[in-house]
């Protein structure tokens, strides 16, 4: 099932193909459609084409966390972690320190 948002995100990603936010809002807008197995596809592969946009990090290992990926969940807060550190986003390392906490 596909919403006008999905389509407008979707264009927007085909005029703009390497923009890490469309793309992060495509996963997020199939997660909130139920489309679970698409937005994992769309997060890991912005997790491989763009590593270092921390907020990815956060959303994926909640949806690894939501299918019982537990040991993905954790590696994936873990890489978050460091990869939020490294951008000195204190923030964003604490929330996902939070949610690694948690699991």
């Amino acid at each position: 099932m596909e919403s006008n948002r999905l389509q407008q995100l979707l264009n927007f990603l085909e005029n703009s193909p390497g923009d890490a936010f469309i793309s992060f809002a495509i996963a997020k807008e199939y997660e909130g459609l139920g489309e679970l197995d698409k937005s994992l596809a769309a997060y890991e592969a912005l997790v491989k084409s763009k590593p270092d946009y921390v907020g990815t990090y956060y959303h994926l290992g909640k949806l690894y966390e939501k299918l019982e990926k537990y040991e993905a969940a954790e590696t994936t807060f873990t890489t978050g972690i460091t990869v939020a550190r490294a951008a000195g986003d204190k923030h964003a390392a604490g929330e996902l320190q939070g949610a690694l906490d948690m699991l």
